[in-house]
């Protein structure tokens, strides 16, 4: 069990205040299909949002939102990245996080639909926005804290 003053113990009350996701499908593509994706990725069907409207210039979109603020199901969530990804956000946590501790990420639609997450490289692709609000605790620096919850999430992957 880790002690108090056992700093090198990864703590279990690290990890993730809430997760989000959100797309927009337009007329062209499967909003259902969008969805269902989303709802892998956040882990609950019920948690899946659709909100449809009419673009200014006539066709159909739908605005897909999820959110979890059960901090497990947020981690488990995040791990869903994979481990390549989780790599990558953790050497560009200095650009891709806000003063907030919300990281901020887009992916590419096919892959999340594939259920193979990518990141998007630029534009020209449809997106799934992704923000990862992490705790934040008294007793360890805000980079340990942050190297503790990735390392959760890697663990939750290894037990996949």
């Amino acid at each position: 069990m880790r002690q108090p003053h056992d700093l090198s113990a990864p703590r279990k009350d690290v990890g993730l205040h809430h997760i989000t996701w959100r797309a927009t499908a337009s007329a062209l593509s499967s909003a259902d299909v969008l969805a269902d994706a989303i709802a892998w990725l956040v882990g609950d069907e019920e948690a899946v949002k659709l909100d449809r409207s009419t673009s200014y210039h006539g066709p159909e979109l739908t605005l897909i939102t999820a959110s979890t603020a059960n901090k497990r199901k947020a981690l488990q969530s995040f791990a869903k990245l994979g481990e390549a990804n989780l790599k990558q956000l953790q050497s560009e946590m200095e650009q891709r996080m806000d003063d907030q501790h919300v990281l901020h990420f887009r992916l590419t639609i096919d892959s999340v639909v594939e259920g193979e997450p990518k990141f998007a490289i630029g534009a020209g692709t449809g997106t799934v926005k992704g923000q990862a609000k992490f705790e934040v605790y008294s007793g360890l620096t805000e980079e340990e804290q942050l190297e503790n919850t990735f390392a959760e999430a890697n663990e939750l992957l290894e037990g996949n």
